[in-house]
């Protein structure tokens, strides 16, 4: 077979051959999306995840290019553990993407410190020390490495009712900046997605509602996107095509972060 080349005469600059990927929350949703793409580009991919069940259902796509681990982002000790094993099985690890995320909907009248601390260890804590783990990975290895954290759109905008989550995802940028600066000198890139509205079991119930209906009128490209079209800007900030990309973000939303009415009342 003929290898595929790029603009440079150079492999396929979006290839992920012999690269192994760590996806966080990688058993459904957005996670599982990009760790099948991944895979598809040639990566050997690990998925963490706590649902067994969903972690079993991954488990069979990947195969035997795969490993999926049963671990929670705020467990540091879990988290180690899991990226030795994933090193121990694969002898490297040059991408990680930061995706375990929760959603809850709670007032900032009534949210209690359980609710507080929850959103903020699960996509802000979490995201921090599983960036330390990795790249202490990627440096003694010496071939540099691609962080992606996954934020939100909401990493943008002050949502009614999930302060909390708005809080976790803004922090994510922060820290998405200040890794990007310290460990260029390592030749880890880091980078984000923020996802806008797409269509996951986390937004199922506003799916159907006037309320969806609303914010799919409000979508430039008019619907909510699908876990499979995040893939190809993940593959973008992982893969050689985007090696001097570095700290900056992506919004994968349709436009949703650009428009100012709904479509129609223009």
């Amino acid at each position: 077979m003929t290898e595929s080349r790029d603009w440079n005469g150079h492999v396929d600059a979006f290839s992920l051959e012999g690269k192994v990927a760590l996806v966080t929350g990688g058993n459904r949703g957005i996670g599982r999306s990009i760790a099948l793409g991944f895979m598809s580009a040639g990566a050997r991919v690990a998925v963490t995840g706590r649902d067994k069940s969903a972690n079993a259902a991954i488990g069979e796509e990947l195969g035997s290019k795969g490993l999926v681990l049963v671990a929670d982002v705020r467990d540091e000790t879990a988290m180690e553990l899991a990226i030795s094993d994933i090193s121990h099985r694969f002898g490297r690890l040059d991408i990680l993407v930061n995706n375990a995320g929760i959603g809850k909907v709670t007032s900032v009248l009534e949210m209690s410190q359980v609710d507080w601390r929850e959103m903020i260890d699960t996509h802000l804590t979490g995201t921090f020390h599983t960036s330390k783990l990795a790249a202490r990975k990627m440096i003694d290895r010496g071939d540099g490495g691609s962080i992606l954290n996954i934020g939100s759109m909401y990493s943008l905008f002050g949502p009614p009712k999930l302060m909390h989550y708005a809080a976790a995802k803004a922090g994510v940028l922060g820290l998405t900046r200040a890794l990007a600066v310290e460990l260029a000198s390592y030749r880890i890139r880091v980078n984000a997605l923020l996802p806008g509205w797409i269509d996951t079991d986390m937004t199922s119930a506003v799916r159907a509602t006037t309320v969806g209906e609303v914010i799919r009128r409000k979508i430039p490209l008019g619907s909510f996107g699908t876990p499979d079209e995040v893939v190809g800007a993940a593959l973008l900030l992982a893969s050689r095509a985007g090696c001097y990309i570095t700290g900056t973000e992506i919004a994968v939303d349709g436009g949703y972060h650009v428009a100012d009415l709904p479509m129609g009342l223009i």
